[in-house]
Formats: C-alpha cells, structure tokens, sequence
C-alpha cells in the first residue's frame, strides 16, 4: 500500500487544497504516513509570496531528502509555477507541478474543462479537516496587479466557486462537526467576477447567512480570511449588522498608511483615512472587536516621511494583532525594477518599529477584553483555544478535562504572555 505525507507551505488556501488531495489519496485506498520519512510520496504545497518563503522551500525539500533518499517529492503551489527548472534540481523532487496542473493531484479520471476559455474554479473541495477550524475556499486567483506581488503571476487571474457549492461545502462540514470555518480566497474582493448576474462577496456571506443563521447562530461561527479596503462599505455594515455567524474580527490587506506608497504599490483606489471612518462606524455595530493587518514596510523609494504616516496610521488603528513584512524584490513584479530599492538593514529596522507598536496595541487590546464577563472559545486542544476576537485563549490550571468539541463560554481572568488565561465558566 502506498504511504503518503503532505507538507503544507504558506497560506489556509494551500492548507485547503492539501486538505483536499489528503481526503482524495485517502479515498482512493492510500495510507497517510507518520511522518515524511516514511512516506513512498511527499507532496509539498509550497508558497512564493516572500524570498523566505522560497528559502523554507528549499530547505525543507533538501531535510525531506536527507530523512528519505527514497522518498518521490512532488512540489506544487505557488513556488512550482515560477521556479520550476530550479526546483526541480533539488534532491529528491520526482515532479513539480505549477498551478494549472495541480489539479492532477486529485488523481481525476478526467481533466476538468473550462467553458469558452476562461479560467475554471479547479476541482478541489472538502468534507472533513486535519485542524479544529476548517477552510473553505471561495475564490482563487487575483486580477489585480499590485506591483510588488507575486501572486497574479503564481495563481493567475480571479476565479469564484459557485454560492451553490460553498453551501454545500458548509454543510458537509457542520455535520462532520466543525463550528467554526473561515472563509477564505485569495482577493475576496474579486469575489463574483465572471459570473452571469451580479453577485459578490458580500451576496455570498448574505447567501450564507440565509442558509444556516436559524439553526446555527449562536453555536457556529464564520471567520473571514481577509479583507480588501475597498470592501469596507455600507454593505458591509449593512452584513454585519444582521449576522448571527460572523465573527466580530476582521483582517485588511492595508500595506501601507501613507497614499503616495500606496499609489505605488498598485493600490490607490482607497484611503488609509477612509479606513478610519469605516471602523467607526463598525464599533455601532460591534462595540468591541478584535483587527488584523497586513502592512509591508520598505517598498522602494519609501521615505522617512511616509515611513512615518504609516506609524502615525497604525497608531491610529485599533490593532489587536498584525502581520508586518519587510518588502522583498519577487521576480516579475513591476517594484522588483523599481529605483530607490531600500538595504536591508533600513527594512529590518522599520520592521521592527513596526512590530513594537503592534505589541503594545494588542496589549492594550487583551486588557479591554479581559474586562469583559464572558468569551466563547473554540479549542484546538485541551489547553489553547481562540475567542471570537481572534486571540489566544488558555484554560486556566485545573480545568483542561472540562472542554467539549463546541464553542465553549468562558471568562477572561489575566493576561499572560500575549495571551488570554480562561476559566471554563
């Protein structure tokens, strides 16, 4: 019987898709390894958003080798649709895949077929989850080339799953007995495009909500991935305002807080101020919520003044956690050729600024939660778990054989290491 590993590399759509290709290979009479090194096929999903992220790669790869010389490593993901040749040079890597193939994973007795040549929402879904919180994946692919991102080049253009099939997703994974899925695509604001009718994100998350809030609010949760700028509108208020599924927490694709790095960036059809007025009229609606951020600092020819509105924005923003990344030249973008390409040790010391001012920020966060009488946590084991705000829970000693599948009700009591200790009330 063949033995198979799955290493999954970068964000929850490649946990999604390896999701996928396990419960196929599993159904198809395979067997899921111990580990890599006793595995007949390794498939690494992989990830190119960052040079880092292509360093793992490699090293992971050449560890995977170096445990199991005879182990076939195929590598598919965003990584194989851009460094192919080099790729497969490493020891052990039988196969890479780039994206249009990846489907071939699912080992289909026959190849899917796009209609009047547009892109296909490729085949891939789920019915269970190796994680406490599951995937769904709504949307692929990004049409919209911000000059510093790899990504349109590694996933291609934007593609939506039908309303129908997340739907049916969902439901498959609320009786396998999931209570909290996180909705998940690669620009959700290209959520619709391509469709018939008019139809987008936000129609969705309405569709969503028709379909299981009477049964489930209150006992099941719905997290969305992320968040363009552009998406935060009355519609969205309007969304949010009637959900009895979504949680009150949101994470934006910000980037920069400064409008000229933006508009460098590809990306100035929003205001960072614009944000501002959005997240104030969010707290009507959720007087506390938790807010996440991706900001990339560095981008060529940022100054010490634009530098600064981004901090002076940040500071702005009640954070309760964030994603900052130094900018880092990816092959094929626009930035990579820009002037005024910044050294390293400038990126890492805004980088750092940056993370500082996101610490206090979360601190200050958990200390307004800790004021509140009650949290629900979903525990991915029987210690640690997450709030509906998106923070770290941890039981309190004493109390981690009392904890059920479901959302549990509980009461903040410290703060501890960036973390919230709970008591199961």
């Amino acid at each position: 019987m063949k033995k198979f590993w799955i290493t999954t590399l970068g964000c929850k759509i490649n946990q999604y898709e390896s999701e996928s290709v396990r419960e196929r290979w599993l159904s198809m009479g395979y067997e899921q390894a111990a580990n890599d090194a006793e595995a007949d096929e390794i498939v690494i999903n992989s990830c190119a958003v960052t040079a880092a992220a292509l360093s793992d790669l490699r090293q992971t790869v050449r560890a995977i080798n170096r445990r199991n010389p005879e182990g076939k490593i195929i590598i598919a993901g965003c990584a194989a649709q851009v460094f192919a040749k080099e790729l497969s040079e490493l020891p052990g890597v039988a196969e890479v895949l780039p994206q249009e193939r990846k489907y071939e994973l699912l080992k289909l007795d026959k190849k899917p077929e796009a209609t009047d040549g547009e892109t296909i929402f490729q085949p891939f879904e789920i019915d269970d989850y190796e994680r406490s919180r599951a995937v769904v994946k709504v949307q692929d692919g990004c049409s919209h080339r911000c000059t510093y991102c790899i990504v349109p080049i590694t996933r291609g253009p934007s593609v939506s799953r039908e309303a129908d099939d997340v739907v049916r997703e969902i439901r498959r994974l609320l009786d396998a007995g999931f209570r909290e899925m996180i909705i998940s695509g690669i620009n959700l604001s290209h959520y619709g495009r391509g469709f018939a009718d008019s139809f987008d994100f936000w129609d969705l998350m309405e569709r969503i909500e028709d379909e299981f809030a009477a049964e489930w609010g209150g006992r099941v949760r719905l997290r969305i991935s992320s968040l363009e700028p552009g998406q935060l509108n009355e519609r969205a208020l309007e969304v949010f305002s009637r959900s009895a599924l979504i949680c009150p927490q949101l994470h934006l694709s910000l980037q920069s807080g400064d409008r000229q790095v933006l508009k460098r960036m590809g990306r100035g059809h929003y205001k960072p101020e614009d944000v501002l007025v959005f997240l104030d009229k969010l707290k009507e609606i959720w007087p506390v919520f938790g807010l996440g951020a991706d900001i990339l600092t560095g981008f060529p020819g940022e100054t010490v003044e634009e530098f600064q509105n981004t901090l002076e924005f940040c500071r702005k923003l009640p954070l309760s956690y964030a994603h900052v990344f130094p900018y880092s030249i990816r092959p094929g973008t626009a930035a990579a050729v820009m002037k005024g390409q910044l050294n390293g040790k400038t990126k890492k010391e805004r980088g750092r600024i940056l993370r500082e001012l996101v610490e206090e920020k979360k601190n200050s966060f958990l200390q307004k939660v800790l004021e509140m009488d009650s949290l629900k946590v979903l525990f991915q084991n029987k210690a640690k778990g997450i709030c509906e705000f998106y923070s770290t829970c941890i039981l309190d000693e004493g109390f981690e054989e009392k904890v059920p599948r479901d959302l549990v009700e509980v009461k903040p009591v410290a703060v501890k290491d960036g973390c919230l200790l709970v008591k199961i009330k």
